[in-house]
């Protein structure tokens, strides 16, 4: 039952794919509708489509799902989800729960990866070249602009997934995007995704936590070390709420410093 349901998502997102890439002349309709200011609803579309994909891919697995506290995000204006990061399915999670659509910053190898890149860019994402830190800032500046027009960015600032192997630090660096922006920030709890698919490389029915926690203004905290204040603010809402709703309590222990990865300058890459 497992093979049978991995084998119907790998359909299902292959044939996301070929509906994203049939448009012969992608680039040129990408180009057009930026001339004409229509990027922005081409990208609500294809949020609302990338939406149905990841609704179909949740129902496919067959989690049972527990998901709360959507009452906590803003309809308007922009906004940073900050999350942990448990593996590739939390992406699919929040794009199906967060109701509005959002961004992210993604590693610079995704750009070469026909239908991927293009699904990162309509939805507003960006990528990072993590070695090259002048072209980094640029692009988390870019992202900051996003906001500020009311978009929405998602940021895993533990900067790597951490597989099961419990929650690692909170690189403040990350939080960058939030603190230029002056954004409101919803953190956003998840546990059980890694279970998922990414265990076993089968897909395997198991419960999910996803929690989005009440939302915090960058404002709040000092001015002197405010990125650094978020941080353990945020790391510390998110692993209470995992301690008391969490189905895996691995999700929630501290990683040890060894075992977290990615630089802190980086707004957090999938």
């Amino acid at each position: 039952m497992n093979f049978i349901r991995t084998l119907s998502i790998f359909i299902v997102t292959g044939a996301a794919m070929l509906i994203l890439l049939f448009p012969a002349g992608f680039f040129f309709l990408l180009n057009l509708l930026t001339l004409f200011r229509l990027r922005r609803p081409a990208g609500f579309v294809m949020y609302k489509l990338a939406q149905v994909w990841a609704r179909i891919v949740i129902a496919l697995t067959g989690c049972s799902m527990t998901v709360k506290g959507r009452e906590n995000i803003p309809r308007k204006g922009g906004v940073c989800f900050v999350a942990n990061h448990v593996g590739v399915f939390d992406i699919i999670l929040a794009m199906t729960y967060a109701g509005r659509p959002f961004g992210f910053i993604a590693k610079k190898e995704l750009l070469f990866i026909p239908g991927i890149n293009f699904w990162i860019l309509f939805l507003g994402g960006l990528f990072i070249d993590r070695r090259r830190p002048k072209k980094a800032l640029k692009t988390i500046n870019r992202g900051a602009e996003h906001i500020r027009a009311g978009g929405g960015m998602l940021i895993f600032p533990e900067g790597t997934r951490s597989r099961g192997r419990g929650l690692g630090a909170f690189h403040p660096g990350a939080l960058k995007l939030a603190t230029q922006s002056e954004a409101v920030i919803v953190p956003l709890a998840i546990a059980g995704s890694y279970e998922v698919f990414e265990k076993h490389h089968l897909v395997n029915t198991v419960p999910v936590f996803v929690s989005f926690l009440p939302p915090i203004r960058p404002e709040e905290f000092p001015p002197k070390n405010r990125k650094q204040f978020l941080a353990n603010s945020i790391r510390r809402r998110i692993a209470l709420e995992l301690s008391e709703s969490s189905p895996f309590p691995e999700d929630h222990e501290d990683r040890p410093p060894s075992q977290d990865r990615g630089p802190e300058k980086t707004a957090g890459n999938r």
